[in-house]
């Protein structure tokens, strides 16, 4: 069952799913509860849970909300708190939990052969789970792609009056910054978010998808976005006529393209840590890792698994940013005082 966060049942989701493989001591964990505390609602997630329910008996709950509430609800139940595994969006909410303590170290050998080093906390505190990429969504009959360079672009005087964005307190912006501190340095990083804000079409309002459907309307020629609310339009037959005539570039210059994750840990108070560790290791096993792609059209984290999935196959390859994404907590208060300076909304 999956509850709100303040303990409303909201619903038992019966989606199909196959097993990827049990887990170690599986056949011990038949008739146990496991809580997932998560800010994710997506498909892929109720997949996962479902999968691991029918491979282990294991039964999953989860108490869903947005990053910062679930920090501070756990943060509120302290040693009470039923979280057993912690899930959230973004490695700046992630070093958001792990600065409050909320994480238990795990040392597991699985993951760290199946996560790459940059995608996981050093120390095992959370492990990537998907990846998303920060792109550049534009009309390619207003803009000329030869002339885009990377996110310089989005600072180019020739697009005054032509970018949308979100606002600068989203973290998925937050932590792009981060990530361009580290790159750049501080003072490059703040000229580039002066003149971002300085050629803003209209101020930041909405989601990335509203930014799409902004350049879809001619409201801006060019937007900053993650991919995969590209790749959804795309695959909706519904909504696919609104990007028909939109393009993605990857911002592969200089060190490549940002990309960022959804992470889990094992909460530091888990009633039970050896189903935390084996809904983890889980997670990371072949049928899970394509669920995030073929429902989500978020990247597995694990670079060798193969999926289907239509609109990521179009969007094609890309140079990934090498930055270890725990960094990006690390200069996010940074971040953010370059965009306040910036006057970035």
């Amino acid at each position: 069952m999956r509850f709100g966060i303040f303990g409303l049942v909201i619903a038992i989701l019966g989606l199909s799913a196959c097993s990827g493989g049990a887990p170690d001591g599986a056949g011990a964990s038949e008739g146990k509860v496991l809580v997932v505390f998560s800010s994710r609602h997506y498909d892929s997630d109720y997949a996962l849970y479902d999968a691991f329910e029918e491979a282990t008996g294991v039964d999953v709950r989860t108490i869903e909300a947005d990053g910062d509430l679930l920090v501070e609800r756990l943060k509120a139940d302290g040693k009470r708190s039923p979280a057993d595994v912690i899930v959230t969006v973004d490695a700046g909410r992630l070093w958001r939990a792990e600065q409050e303590g909320l994480f238990a170290p795990l040392d597991s050998a699985k993951l760290n052969e199946a996560v790459p080093a940059g995608m996981r906390h050093p120390d095992g505190l959370w492990f990537g789970l998907a990846k998303r990429a920060r792109v550049l969504v534009y009309a390619p009959d207003r803009v000329d792609e030869a002339k885009l360079t990377g996110y310089e672009s989005l600072a180019d005087p020739a697009f005054k009056g032509k970018v949308c964005a979100r606002s600068s307190g989203n973290i998925y912006n937050i932590s792009l910054l981060a990530a361009l501190i580290d790159r750049w340095g501080t003072e490059k990083a703040q000229e580039w978010a002066t003149n971002v804000a300085g050629n803003f079409a209209r101020d930041p309002l909405g989601g990335d998808t509203d930014q799409i459907k902004a350049v879809a309307a001619g409201e801006c020629d060019i937007a900053l976005v993650n991919h995969y609310y590209f790749a959804r339009l795309m695959n909706d037959e519904k909504d696919k006529g609104l990007v028909e005539n939109l393009a993605v570039y990857w911002p592969n210059a200089d060190a490549g393209v940002h990309v960022n994750l959804s992470g889990a840990g094992v909460a530091k108070n888990a009633p039970n840590p050896e189903l935390a560790r084996q809904f983890i290791e889980f997670a990371m096993t072949e049928q899970p890792q394509r669920f995030f792609a073929e429902l989500t059209n978020e990247y597995p984290v694990v670079p060798t698994i193969k999926y289907e999935n239509a609109a990521l196959e179009k969007l094609g390859e890309f140079k990934e940013d090498p930055i270890a994404l725990s960094k990006l907590g690390e200069n996010q208060a940074e971040a953010q005082r370059l965009f306040d300076r910036a006057g970035w909304p």
